[in-house]
This record gives C-alpha cells, sequence and structure tokens, in this order.
C-alpha cells in the first residue's frame, strides 16, 4: 500500500524523506510548495516516514481524516513536479513538528501520528 505526503509538508518542504527512497518517487512541486509520493512507484518500504521531521507521511489507510484529501493530491500533483532524491534544506521559515502539531490543535484537530515515524 502506498505512502502520501499530507499538508503538514506544505511550506516546510523538508527533503531529508526523497534522500533515503529507494525508488525514487518523491517529486517537489511549488503550488503549493512542498513533496508529494507517485503512489505507483511507492514501494511501501516506509524508510520516508521516520525521516520526516514534520511526520506529514502517511501509508494510505493511516491518513488521519482532515488530510484525506492528499491522497488525490499526491496522485495528481507528482505528474507536474520534479523528481527529487537528495536531501536540501527546508524552506526558509519551516516549522517544528511541535509548531504543526499546534497548528492541528488549534483546529481542533486530534492527529495520531504515522505508525512509522
Amino acid at each position: 500500500m502506498p505512502h502520501f505526503v499530507t499538508g503538514r509538508c506544505v511550506g516546510n518542504k523538508y527533503t531529508d524523506c526523497a534522500a533515503v527512497c529507494p525508488v525514487d518517487c518523491f517529486y517537489e512541486i511549488d503550488n503549493p510548495p512542498m513533496l508529494v509520493i507517485d503512489p505507483d512507484t511507492c514501494i511501501d518500504c516506509q524508510l520516508c516516514v521516520a525521516e520526516c521531521p514534520v511526520h506529514a507521511i502517511f501509508e494510505e489507510d493511516e491518513v488521519p481524516e482532515p488530510y484525506k484529501d492528499w491522497i488525490a493530491k499526491n496522485r495528481e500533483l507528482f505528474a507536474n513536479g520534479t523528481m527529487i532524491n537528495e536531501k536540501k534544506d527546508g524552506l526558509p521559515g519551516a516549522k517544528t513538528l511541535e509548531q504543526v502539531q499546534a497548528e492541528e490543535k488549534a483546529k481542533g484537530w486530534e492527529i495520531d501520528e504515522p505508525r512509522s515515524a
């Protein structure tokens, strides 16, 4: 079952995940500024999950309800992106996991972290 990058990556664009991917399934996009996964290439190795500083990557059946729309967005957006397989700095002002979690709590969301994180 493939993994998907959720909205937690938007505006952060950490690439730690792409650097460990053995099948080059990560794509960098600019609108919104983030990474997405080509789900047809993802082999479900789970290496990327633990590398993401903001825990933005979930297995398909674990994507939290507020982020479910990111399954379809990964499928459509990767085709317009650029494949990336190296680590680069996150975007200026990239958030920490704690900041992302605080924003979710402020929205009233209770998000379980990815099982492999």
